[in-house]
């Protein structure tokens, strides 16, 4: 028999079995779309935090004070006051660090706010001009912060486009309207673009910005110390440079030497991109793990189907086995009928994932990725379990003694 004859073969024998075929399909079905699903779910948050940090600059660079030691605990990086604004203008320079464009320092505090009858906490922060290139924002309405208001100890404040929501109800009603922070009132002079980016702990569009040298004056914070600065380097190329010259000038300034435990810490964009990444695909293997056992239960389910069919048809394999078919011709039309079995649920599976991306993101509010190779890999797989599974019952089908066969019941 011919490939094309064969194949015909397998596709009547499916038809006739069709109860049988449709609960096969749907197990390899259910599998692959849970596979296909769970990957795609994994590249999509992967994405999500990638572009979630590359909005706050895919050349910044954070420094963050050291590590400081009470009764003889040692705190974490982040617990001591190590980083001054000396040490911001320092790295400024470009004598100092000529790989470093832009350089950001910032101190900040939880505070209460209160705009008419609202109240509201959030994190205000002490910050020079620089901030707003530093961090790769924008302003959605009004203006940013200016060097006159840092000169004058102007009591002039930029919101998150959260927290104008919170307090006005609205970002485009906020600029021109007082707000009360720890007993003094501050106008509001613009309103941020919101970046969406989020942590466990903070979101980037909740927050307050207010000029450094009126926050020493109002709030409390210190006119000298910070608790981070930003650094940006002149371009990605220079990412590695910045961190070297940013590192060497700390240490000498901080009278540092080999042996000392350094007393800040430098991030970059890349390493949380690839902590978050390490996380969601760990997530991603777990989850496909899962699913995989799904498409297990549907592989074994397709073999269950063989071999039925195979004894249902042990008659008809011995009279073409007298007419001089072959063992290979048995075996490829019984691994042709479990292959068209894989491929049928691979793609009906897919239709489900396909399905399931576009209603999960607004269900859940997470994205659904589905690449190219995970769909065509789902569809091999989908084959693969087939062929596998029907294996053993063509194996069978094809040693049956002609004989043997014809005398069956």
């Amino acid at each position: 028999m011919s490939f094309g004859q064969t194949f015909k073969v397998a596709l009547e024998a499916v038809r006739l079995n069709r109860t049988r075929s449709i609960l096969t399909i749907l197990g390899i079905m259910i599998g692959i779309a849970s596979v296909t699903l769970s990957v795609g779910l994994g590249l999509g948050a992967q994405q999500s935090v990638k572009d979630q940090i590359s909005a706050l600059g895919s050349n910044l660079l954070i420094i963050s004070p050291g590590s400081s030691t009470s009764d003889g605990v040692r705190g974490g990086f982040g617990s001591a006051t190590t980083l001054t604004r000396a040490d911001a203008e320092a790295l400024a320079s470009s004598d100092v660090a000529p790989s470093i464009s832009g350089v950001a320092p910032v101190a900040s505090s939880s505070q209460t706010l209160s705009a008419n009858d609202t109240t509201w906490t959030s994190t205000v922060v002490a910050a020079t001009p620089s901030w707003l290139d530093v961090r790769s924002r924008t302003v959605s309405v009004g203006r940013f912060l200016t060097d006159e208001d840092v000169s004058e100890n102007a009591r002039n404040i930029v919101l998150g486009p959260d927290t104008a929501e919170e307090l006005f109800g609205s970002a485009a009603i906020a600029v021109g309207q007082t707000v009360s922070i720890n007993g003094a009132d501050f106008q509001v002079v613009g309103v941020l673009e919101s970046t969406g980016s989020t942590s466990d702990t903070s979101s980037e569009d909740d927050t307050v910005l207010m000029p450094w040298s009126t926050a020493a004056l109002t709030v409390g914070t210190s006119a000298s110390t910070v608790s981070t600065i930003y650094i940006t380097a002149e371009d990605e190329a220079h990412l590695s440079a910045a961190y070297q010259e940013a590192t060497a000038a700390l240490t000498t300034r901080h009278d540092l030497t080999a042996d000392d435990d350094a007393d800040f810490s430098i991030t970059t964009q890349e390493s949380l991109v690839s902590a978050a990444t390490s996380t969601e695909q760990t997530m991603t293997i777990l989850l496909g793990g899962i699913a995989a056992i799904s498409l297990l239960v549907g592989g074994i389910g397709v073999m269950n189907i063989m071999l039925v069919s195979v004894t249902e048809r042990i008659r008809e394999i011995g009279l073409r086995k007298a007419l001089g078919a072959r063992q290979h011709t048995i075996r490829n039309q019984f691994l042709t009928e479990a292959a068209v079995l894989g491929f049928t649920g691979g793609v009906l599976g897919l239709g489900i994932a396909f399905l399931g991306a576009w209603l999960l993101p607004a269900l859940l509010d997470q994205p659904v990725t589905l690449a190219g190779w995970a769909i065509v890999g789902s569809l091999v797989v989908a084959v693969g379990v087939g062929l596998v599974a029907g294996v053993y019952p063509a194996s069978r089908a094809a040693k049956l003694a002609p004989i043997d066969a014809l005398r069956r019941d």
